[in-house]
Protein backbone atom coordinates (compact mmCIF):
# COMPACT_ATOMS: atom_id res chain seq x y z
CA UNK A 1 0.00 0.00 0.00
CA UNK A 2 3.02 2.41 1.23
CA UNK A 3 4.25 1.61 -2.45
CA UNK A 4 1.20 1.89 -4.54
CA UNK A 5 0.51 5.75 -2.46
CA UNK A 6 4.28 7.09 -3.10
CA UNK A 7 3.53 5.75 -7.06
CA UNK A 8 0.55 8.25 -7.20
CA UNK A 9 1.94 10.74 -5.28
CA UNK A 10 5.19 11.12 -7.84
CA UNK A 11 2.44 10.72 -10.61
CA UNK A 12 0.83 13.99 -9.90
CA UNK A 13 3.86 15.53 -9.49
CA UNK A 14 4.71 14.73 -13.08
CA UNK A 15 0.82 16.12 -14.07
CA UNK A 16 1.59 19.37 -12.08
CA UNK A 17 4.73 19.57 -13.27
CA UNK A 18 3.62 19.32 -17.04
CA UNK A 19 0.74 21.50 -16.50
CA UNK A 20 2.87 24.49 -15.17
CA UNK A 21 5.07 24.05 -18.12
CA UNK A 22 2.05 24.00 -20.81
CA UNK A 23 0.93 27.12 -19.64
CA UNK A 24 4.36 29.13 -19.35
CA UNK A 25 4.69 27.73 -23.05
CA UNK A 26 1.27 29.32 -23.66
CA UNK A 27 2.39 32.33 -21.91
CA UNK A 28 5.81 33.08 -23.60
CA UNK A 29 4.17 32.52 -26.96
CA UNK A 30 1.61 35.63 -26.22
CA UNK A 31 4.32 37.53 -24.77
CA UNK A 32 6.30 37.15 -28.15
CA UNK A 33 2.66 37.36 -30.00
CA UNK A 34 2.54 40.69 -28.06
CA UNK A 35 5.55 41.93 -29.15
CA UNK A 36 5.47 41.41 -32.26
CA UNK A 37 2.24 43.26 -32.23
CA UNK A 38 3.47 46.14 -30.78
CA UNK A 39 7.18 46.59 -32.98
CA UNK A 40 4.72 45.93 -35.92
CA UNK A 41 2.11 49.06 -35.07
CA UNK A 42 2.91 52.59 -36.56
CA UNK A 43 2.97 55.52 -34.80
CA UNK A 44 -1.05 57.22 -34.60
CA UNK A 45 -0.18 60.77 -35.42
CA UNK A 46 1.67 59.45 -38.88
CA UNK A 47 -0.11 56.24 -39.30
CA UNK A 48 -1.61 57.06 -43.02
CA UNK A 49 -2.88 59.75 -45.26
CA UNK A 50 -5.43 61.86 -43.45
CA UNK A 51 -8.50 64.41 -44.85
CA UNK A 52 -9.93 67.41 -43.29
CA UNK A 53 -12.45 70.05 -44.36
CA UNK A 54 -11.95 73.31 -43.27
CA UNK A 55 -15.23 75.50 -43.16
CA UNK A 56 -14.08 78.96 -43.31
CA UNK A 57 -15.89 82.10 -43.78
CA UNK A 58 -15.81 83.34 -47.45
CA UNK A 59 -13.39 86.52 -46.90
CA UNK A 60 -10.39 83.62 -45.92
CA UNK A 61 -10.37 82.12 -49.60
CA UNK A 62 -7.56 83.24 -51.39
CA UNK A 63 -5.29 83.67 -47.82
CA UNK A 64 -6.13 79.81 -46.74
CA UNK A 65 -5.47 78.68 -50.19
CA UNK A 66 -2.09 79.89 -49.85
CA UNK A 67 -1.56 78.80 -46.43
CA UNK A 68 -2.73 74.92 -47.70
CA UNK A 69 -0.04 74.86 -50.37
CA UNK A 70 2.40 75.77 -47.45
CA UNK A 71 0.72 73.44 -45.13
CA UNK A 72 0.76 70.52 -47.55
CA UNK A 73 4.50 70.91 -47.97
CA UNK A 74 5.07 70.21 -44.43
CA UNK A 75 2.26 67.25 -44.14
CA UNK A 76 1.90 65.71 -47.56
CA UNK A 77 0.24 62.71 -45.91
CA UNK A 78 -2.73 65.17 -44.72
CA UNK A 79 -4.89 66.70 -47.30
CA UNK A 80 -7.17 69.87 -46.72
CA UNK A 81 -10.35 70.46 -48.59
CA UNK A 82 -12.20 73.73 -47.52
CA UNK A 83 -16.06 74.96 -48.06
CA UNK A 84 -15.90 78.48 -48.06
CA UNK A 85 -19.06 80.47 -47.57
CA UNK A 86 -21.48 83.00 -45.27
CA UNK A 87 -20.23 82.32 -41.51
CA UNK A 88 -23.85 82.34 -40.72
CA UNK A 89 -24.60 79.85 -43.39
CA UNK A 90 -21.59 77.27 -42.24
CA UNK A 91 -23.16 77.33 -38.77
CA UNK A 92 -26.12 76.09 -39.92
CA UNK A 93 -24.90 73.82 -41.94
CA UNK A 94 -22.64 72.39 -39.08
CA UNK A 95 -25.72 72.52 -36.43
CA UNK A 96 -27.76 70.17 -39.34
CA UNK A 97 -25.21 67.76 -39.16
CA UNK A 98 -22.84 68.42 -42.40
CA UNK A 99 -19.58 67.01 -42.01
CA UNK A 100 -16.21 69.38 -41.52
CA UNK A 101 -12.93 69.08 -38.70
CA UNK A 102 -12.42 72.76 -38.36
CA UNK A 103 -14.87 76.06 -38.60
CA UNK A 104 -13.39 79.51 -38.91
CA UNK A 105 -15.31 82.51 -38.61
CA UNK A 106 -15.55 86.11 -39.19
CA UNK A 107 -17.37 86.92 -35.90
CA UNK A 108 -17.62 85.63 -32.73
CA UNK A 109 -21.46 85.54 -32.79
CA UNK A 110 -21.46 82.34 -35.02
CA UNK A 111 -18.87 80.61 -32.65
CA UNK A 112 -20.52 81.13 -30.03
CA UNK A 113 -23.94 79.54 -30.97
CA UNK A 114 -21.85 76.35 -31.66
CA UNK A 115 -20.38 76.25 -27.95
CA UNK A 116 -23.72 76.87 -26.55
CA UNK A 117 -24.64 73.67 -28.65
CA UNK A 118 -21.72 71.91 -27.70
CA UNK A 119 -20.39 71.52 -30.89
CA UNK A 120 -16.51 72.57 -31.09
CA UNK A 121 -14.06 71.07 -28.87
CA UNK A 122 -14.04 74.34 -26.58
CA UNK A 123 -9.96 74.06 -25.60
CA UNK A 124 -9.34 74.43 -29.09
CA UNK A 125 -11.02 77.92 -29.70
CA UNK A 126 -8.86 80.63 -30.89
CA UNK A 127 -8.75 84.10 -32.39
CA UNK A 128 -7.15 83.83 -35.48
CA UNK A 129 -7.00 87.03 -36.97
CA UNK A 130 -8.46 90.91 -37.52
CA UNK A 131 -9.48 92.52 -40.12
CA UNK A 132 -11.30 96.00 -41.28
CA UNK A 133 -14.30 97.31 -42.64
CA UNK A 134 -14.19 99.73 -46.09
CA UNK A 135 -16.41 101.27 -48.18
CA UNK A 136 -15.67 100.21 -51.79
CA UNK A 137 -16.45 101.99 -55.08
CA UNK A 138 -15.83 100.80 -58.82
CA UNK A 139 -12.28 101.60 -59.64
CA UNK A 140 -13.32 104.79 -62.04
CA UNK A 141 -16.45 105.92 -59.69
CA UNK A 142 -16.47 109.57 -58.16
CA UNK A 143 -19.75 109.18 -56.87
CA UNK A 144 -18.83 108.98 -53.41
CA UNK A 145 -15.95 109.49 -50.85
CA UNK A 146 -16.88 108.78 -47.53
CA UNK A 147 -19.84 107.02 -45.69
CA UNK A 148 -21.61 109.41 -44.84
CA UNK A 149 -21.55 109.79 -48.66
CA UNK A 150 -23.89 106.94 -49.85
CA UNK A 151 -26.93 109.51 -48.70
CA UNK A 152 -26.27 111.15 -51.70
CA UNK A 153 -29.20 110.99 -54.19
CA UNK A 154 -26.28 110.02 -56.94
CA UNK A 155 -25.80 106.62 -55.30
CA UNK A 156 -28.67 104.09 -56.35
CA UNK A 157 -27.44 100.72 -55.04
CA UNK A 158 -25.15 99.79 -52.32
CA UNK A 159 -24.36 96.16 -51.73
CA UNK A 160 -23.96 94.58 -48.38
CA UNK A 161 -24.01 91.43 -47.11
CA UNK A 162 -26.80 89.85 -45.58
CA UNK A 163 -26.60 90.53 -41.60
CA UNK A 164 -28.39 87.78 -39.95
CA UNK A 165 -25.97 85.61 -41.90
CA UNK A 166 -23.34 87.13 -43.10
CA UNK A 167 -20.67 89.34 -40.68
CA UNK A 168 -19.40 92.09 -42.82
CA UNK A 169 -22.87 92.88 -43.12
CA UNK A 170 -23.58 92.91 -39.55
CA UNK A 171 -20.72 94.99 -39.50
CA UNK A 172 -21.92 97.50 -42.10
CA UNK A 173 -25.53 97.84 -40.04
CA UNK A 174 -23.10 98.74 -36.85
CA UNK A 175 -21.35 101.59 -38.74
CA UNK A 176 -24.65 102.80 -40.65
CA UNK A 177 -26.61 102.69 -37.21
CA UNK A 178 -23.72 104.72 -35.98
CA UNK A 179 -23.14 107.33 -37.98
CA UNK A 180 -26.96 107.95 -38.18
CA UNK A 181 -27.94 107.00 -41.49
CA UNK A 182 -28.71 103.28 -41.49
CA UNK A 183 -32.86 103.44 -42.03
CA UNK A 184 -32.12 106.36 -44.59
CA UNK A 185 -29.62 104.20 -46.82
CA UNK A 186 -31.90 100.64 -46.22
CA UNK A 187 -33.77 101.79 -49.88
CA UNK A 188 -31.01 101.23 -51.47
CA UNK A 189 -29.38 98.19 -49.73
CA UNK A 190 -28.51 94.80 -52.28
CA UNK A 191 -27.81 92.26 -50.19
CA UNK A 192 -25.90 89.49 -50.98
CA UNK A 193 -25.07 86.19 -49.25
CA UNK A 194 -21.74 86.64 -48.69
CA UNK A 195 -18.93 89.18 -48.75
CA UNK A 196 -17.38 87.95 -51.92
CA UNK A 197 -20.54 88.54 -53.63
CA UNK A 198 -20.53 92.07 -52.13
CA UNK A 199 -16.97 92.68 -54.19
CA UNK A 200 -18.22 91.04 -57.04
CA UNK A 201 -21.55 93.39 -57.48
CA UNK A 202 -19.49 96.24 -57.21
CA UNK A 203 -16.53 95.10 -59.93
CA UNK A 204 -19.28 94.40 -62.10
CA UNK A 205 -21.19 98.14 -61.56
CA UNK A 206 -24.37 96.55 -60.90
CA UNK A 207 -24.37 98.71 -57.37
CA UNK A 208 -22.34 102.05 -56.95
CA UNK A 209 -20.76 100.93 -53.90
CA UNK A 210 -20.10 98.00 -51.60
CA UNK A 211 -19.31 97.49 -47.48
CA UNK A 212 -16.44 94.69 -47.36
CA UNK A 213 -13.55 93.65 -45.68
CA UNK A 214 -9.95 95.30 -46.21
CA UNK A 215 -8.85 92.03 -47.69
CA UNK A 216 -11.47 91.93 -49.98
CA UNK A 217 -10.71 95.10 -51.39
CA UNK A 218 -6.99 94.23 -51.51
CA UNK A 219 -7.54 91.23 -53.94
CA UNK A 220 -9.47 93.25 -56.56
CA UNK A 221 -8.05 95.47 -59.21
CA UNK A 222 -11.41 96.71 -60.29
CA UNK A 223 -12.44 98.69 -57.30
CA UNK A 224 -11.05 101.72 -55.02
CA UNK A 225 -11.04 101.99 -51.44
CA UNK A 226 -13.06 105.67 -50.71
CA UNK A 227 -13.50 105.07 -46.84
CA UNK A 228 -12.19 102.79 -44.11
CA UNK A 229 -14.69 102.57 -40.90
CA UNK A 230 -13.58 103.93 -37.31
CA UNK A 231 -12.91 100.95 -34.79
CA UNK A 232 -15.45 102.51 -32.31
CA UNK A 233 -18.18 102.23 -35.39
CA UNK A 234 -18.67 98.64 -34.92
CA UNK A 235 -17.67 95.66 -32.90
CA UNK A 236 -14.41 94.24 -32.83
CA UNK A 237 -14.06 92.26 -36.03
CA UNK A 238 -12.15 88.72 -34.82
CA UNK A 239 -11.63 85.05 -36.71
CA UNK A 240 -12.16 82.94 -34.10
CA UNK A 241 -11.50 78.91 -35.15
CA UNK A 242 -12.10 75.48 -33.78
CA UNK A 243 -12.06 71.71 -33.88
CA UNK A 244 -15.36 70.23 -34.40
CA UNK A 245 -16.63 67.70 -32.04
CA UNK A 246 -17.75 65.92 -34.47
CA UNK A 247 -14.43 65.87 -36.17
CA UNK A 248 -13.29 61.95 -37.44
CA UNK A 249 -9.91 63.10 -37.71
CA UNK A 250 -9.31 65.34 -34.49
CA UNK A 251 -5.46 64.86 -34.53
CA UNK A 252 -4.96 65.89 -37.84
CA UNK A 253 -7.91 68.70 -37.27
CA UNK A 254 -5.50 70.26 -34.28
CA UNK A 255 -2.44 70.14 -36.00
CA UNK A 256 -3.99 72.11 -38.66
CA UNK A 257 -5.54 74.93 -36.71
CA UNK A 258 -1.74 74.88 -34.89
CA UNK A 259 -0.12 75.64 -38.05
CA UNK A 260 -2.21 78.41 -38.67
CA UNK A 261 -0.84 80.61 -35.80
CA UNK A 262 2.68 79.82 -37.00
CA UNK A 263 4.92 82.18 -38.26
CA UNK A 264 4.60 80.38 -41.41
CA UNK A 265 1.25 80.97 -42.00
CA UNK A 266 1.11 83.94 -40.27
CA UNK A 267 3.31 85.74 -42.54
CA UNK A 268 0.67 84.42 -45.58
CA UNK A 269 -2.53 86.45 -43.94
CA UNK A 270 -0.18 89.51 -43.51
CA UNK A 271 0.12 89.48 -47.07
CA UNK A 272 -3.24 89.46 -47.69
CA UNK A 273 -4.05 91.98 -45.25
CA UNK A 274 -4.90 90.64 -41.68
CA UNK A 275 -4.19 91.04 -38.44
CA UNK A 276 -2.90 88.38 -35.89
CA UNK A 277 -4.95 88.37 -33.26
CA UNK A 278 -3.53 88.51 -29.71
Amino acid sequence: MAVAAKQVSVANKMTKRRIIAFIGWILAALIVAVGIGVLNQKPLTAQSNSTILVSAAASLKDSLQEVKQSYQKAKSNITVNHNFAASGTLQRQIENGAPADVFISAAQKQMDELQKKNLILPETRRNLLTNSIVLIVPKNSNKVTNFRGLTSPNVKRIAVGEPRSVPAGQYADEVFRNLGILEQLKPKFTYANSVRNVLAAVESGNADAGVVYATDAKISNQVKVVDTAAANLHSPIVYPMAVLKNSKNVAAAKEYAQFLRSANASSIFKKYGFGMAK
